[in-house]
């Protein structure tokens, strides 16, 4: 016996670093050093920082991952899982470093494989960083064939006075919500219990869209490090950022407020797009549920001085992103902070 009929294919492995090759290169940042295939990656710091501050966030792409490899759409979960750590690490006003992925799988399916890798590529283009390394295990007899999982590694940097930590945050101050792609990647388990109940499938439409269904689940995760940073060079005084990731508003907004202040927040100021809309009733999810599980159609908030908000607004339009004002912060109280507004 040998390593290949064991199940690891390491020619495979060497040919597969040379076919993402590309891909990697086109994402090199001034900083970096040295080439692919080291046994770390390097990269130095931005000139210019006097205080620099490193942010790092690590997080995956979840079960959305099963419905994506069922149905053969790799790249799109490749972009999904830089954009679940660039838009946690941008949070504090960082500027997206280099990026690192994690590929565990049964089997190395080269396409496939390339597909992730093009994807992660395509999104740390989109978000400024460079990938500045990786790992792929083949590990056969714990993943299924075909099958892979995916973890994500970020770094980021800040300088001290710039850094944006809610701590300067008032009541009065608006919260600017800005549109997501759908539903991120986040809530997949109940998304596929539901697909699994309905018996929706591969060509099943979405009511109220010109898109079908399967489409607008698979769709990317949006990326907001390129308003972040068109926010920093506008000098629009943005005193607290949040992520709508796992928990949605409710649990992810109170995050950037500092204690006695909650968040306010207006559901009648937007129109939750039509795929949240058919979870709901293909699902017949509780409204609750459907505020703590999914984002609704808010990927990113913003808390600006009430001087600000037109500002922050024009900002979010001239970067392509949709962004309308999604409430106040206010007094907590005894205390309680948290978010008031939402039928909860």
């Amino acid at each position: 016996m040998d390593y290949r009929t064991a199940g690891v294919d390491v020619a495979a492995g060497r040919a597969f670093v040379d076919r993402i090759r590309s891909s990697v290169e086109a994402t090199r940042r001034p900083e970096v050093l040295g080439q692919l295939g080291g046994f770390g990656g390097l990269c130095r710091l931005p000139s210019g920082l006097r205080e620099p501050l490193l942010v790092a966030g690590t997080d995956g792409v979840g079960t959305k991952l099963e419905l994506a490899q069922a149905h053969g759409r790799h790249h799109e979960v490749g972009i999904d899982l830089v954009a679940m750590c660039v838009n946690d690490v941008i949070t504090s006003g960082a500027e997206p470093l280099f990026f690192l992925d994690y590929i565990a799988t049964g089997k190395l399916s080269p396409v496939a494989m390339a597909a992730v890798v093009e994807g992660i590529a395509e999104g740390c283009r989109l978000s400024g960083c460079a990938l500045l390394g990786g790992e792929t295990a083949e590990m056969p007899g714990f993943y299924a064939p075909g099958r892979y999982d995916l973890a994500g590694f970020c770094v980021a940097v800040v300088e001290a006075e710039a850094l944006i930590d809610g701590s300067r945050i008032e009541a009065g101050d608006r919260i600017i919500g800005v549109a997501s792609s759908g539903v991120h990647s986040n809530g997949y388990s109940l998304v596929r219990r539901i697909l699994e109940a309905s018996g929706a499938g591969a060509t099943t439409p979405l009511p109220g869209s010109d898109r079908g269904l399967l489409d607008s689940l698979l769709t990317p995760t949006r990326l907001y490090g390129g308003l972040v940073k068109d926010l920093r060079s506008s000098e629009v005084p943005v005193r607290g950022m949040a992520h709508i990731t796992g928990g949605g508003l409710p649990e992810n907004l109170p995050r950037c407020l500092p204690p006695g202040l909650q968040a306010r927040v207006d559901p009648a100021s937007w129109e939750r797009p039509p795929v949240f809309r058919w979870l709901q009733e293909a699902g017949e999810v509780p409204e609750s549920d459907l505020w703590h599980t999914f984002n609704l159609g808010v990927g990113y908030c913003l808390v600006v001085p009430p001087g600000a908000e037109q500002a922050a607004l024009s900002c979010c339009a001239a970067s392509g992103h949709e962004a309308w004002r999604l409430g106040e912060v206010v007094a907590a109280p005894e205390q309680s902070g948290g978010i008031s507004g939402l039928p909860l």
